[in-house]
């Protein structure tokens, strides 16, 4: 992680770190509102989509694919949405804009993980939601139900 960016990715509060790749970086997304929420951020300095690499598009698709089955089987998700929205970073004092996506499942049902009820009353609608304050009892635990699941891409546990 040799950019600007990656060197401050604790001071922007990404989430917990889940794995990565050679490319990319995952990150458990510190708003749980929709359970198993991730950031996935480039690990080079870079702004736009059509400046990856082939190696870094071929990795990425591997993780939509891990991602999305492992929540599923983790937490049986029905759909996902993923966004790269780079709005914020042209704010005022923020670092420069760096690639990163959003991974939100979106389920149809509540799921309940120890004790702890996750609903998502806006499926099928993009509305913004508050944050979810969650133990970090139940934090650990969405990491490890997903961690579980991810076998098939290379961990930095």
């Amino acid at each position: 992680m040799g950019c600007e960016y990656c060197k401050n990715l604790e001071k922007y509060n990404f989430g917990d770190f889940l794995y990565e790749t050679n490319s990319w970086i995952i990150f458990l997304a510190p708003n749980q509102s929709n359970l198993g929420t991730c950031v996935i951020a480039l690990k080079r300095q870079e702004r736009f989509l059509n400046s990856l690499t082939k190696e870094e598009w071929d990795e990425f698709s591997e993780i939509v694919n891990q991602l999305e089955s492992s929540l599923k089987k983790a937490f049986n998700a029905t759909m996902f949405n993923w966004g790269t929205l780079m709005n914020s970073f042209y704010l005022e004092d923020t670092l420069e804009p760096h690639m990163h996506w959003h991974f939100i499942p979106r389920y149809d049902h509540e799921v309940e993980l120890d004790g702890e009820l996750f609903e998502d009353p806006f499926f099928g609608y993009m509305r913004p939601r508050p944050a979810k304050p969650i133990s970090e009892k139940i934090k650990n635990n969405i990491k490890l139900a997903i961690l579980k699941e991810l076998n098939g891409i290379e961990k930095n546990i």
